[in-house]
């Protein structure tokens, strides 16, 4: 179970931050905010992309009102946003559709953090199983999820 691998990333790296389990599903923006009791926006949603050799993915982590701006993520990543396909997800992030994020991913698993992010004091990303979340700061986020840097790939969902 990935939220496994997450508590074990948590105690390896001295992070001392409960992971709220629901007895409800959080695996969307809407569930999550719902199951946390915090508007979707403060929903630190993370979305799963191919590299260009698509061996490995990109993670980008962006608040819960937001989306890919696909010319943003071109100009950045000099290539088209290619969302992971189903049967990838797990094998290339470590954690199944619903609880993909940040924590324990596989080595050669790139983070980046979306500035859509840092209007808030603290997000909710979710902490490997379709039923959790963790809250931190941004910066707790950056130091813990290990991230390349912030960037600026998104933009509102209207």
């Amino acid at each position: 179970m990935s939220v496994e691998i997450v508590r074990n990333y948590f105690k390896e790296n001295n992070i001392e931050k409960e992971i709220l389990e629901f007895p409800v599903s959080s695996a969307t923006v809407e569930l999550a905010a719902q199951a946390v009791g915090v508007e979707p926006a403060r929903i630190a949603k993370t979305l799963s992309f191919y590299t260009k050799e698509k061996d490995a993915a990109i993670l980008i982590v962006t608040a819960g009102d937001m989306k890919i701006d696909n010319s943003k993520f071109k100009h950045f990543f000099e290539m088209k946003a290619k969302m992971l396909a189903k049967e990838d997800v797990e094998p290339l992030t470590g954690h199944a559709i619903g609880g993909v994020c940040p924590f324990g991913n596989p080595e050669h698993t790139s983070v980046y953090l979306d500035v859509s992010m840092k209007r808030f004091d603290t997000v909710f990303p979710a902490a490997g199983g379709s039923n959790t979340a963790v809250e931190m700061t941004c910066d707790e986020l950056e130091q813990f999820s290990k991230s390349k840097e912030w960037i600026d790939v998104c933009k509102q969902i209207l």
